[in-house]
């Protein structure tokens, strides 16, 4: 099941494209969008993750930071965020430690039968660290509604 507004954001530490580990209790006093999406180099994964590069001035103005979320590996993700320019960290969730804390990991994922693939899910994070929106797709093809997490980003501004 996965995590609704109000609930605090569970830690998880993933290490980004530049190896680097990423914390989220150390995002406290940031807002943080959240967005997990199934697998990179995917049309409509690509599509997502590059609304929100086209639109990270949104993101910038609200104080909010964005990490894209895959269980593709960090070396994957690095190639993928290379090649379609993206100005946002992703984070390697190979392991599926966050996927499983946040309830959003498909138990058979709806294509070619595989198994430990996140669903497509977005969840805003206030400074305090409590979930604010929180959004899982009912399929993999559909996207995050996007002016819904700017209206929430909106109001925490």
């Amino acid at each position: 099941m996965s995590l609704t507004t109000g609930t605090p954001a569970p830690n998880f530490s993933l290490f980004d494209t530049d190896k680097n580990q990423v914390h989220l209790a150390d995002q406290k006093g940031k807002n943080v969008v959240l967005l997990f999406f199934p697998l990179a180099f995917t049309g409509v994964c690509t599509t997502e993750l590059c609304s929100v590069r086209d639109n990270i001035a949104l993101y910038n103005n609200a104080t909010a930071t964005v990490f894209g979320v895959s269980v593709d590996s960090l070396f994957a993700l690095g190639k993928f965020k290379d090649e379609q320019n993206l100005n946002f960290s992703l984070l390697s969730d190979f392991n599926k430690d966050a996927a499983k804390a946040f309830g959003v990991l498909y138990d058979v994922f709806p294509a070619f039968e595989m198994q430990g693939v996140s669903k497509r899910a977005a969840f805003v994070i206030d400074k305090e660290g409590v979930i604010q929106y929180a959004e899982v797709c009912p399929t993999p093809g559909d996207l995050p509604n996007f002016t819904a997490i700017q209206e929430t980003l909106a109001k925490l501004a």
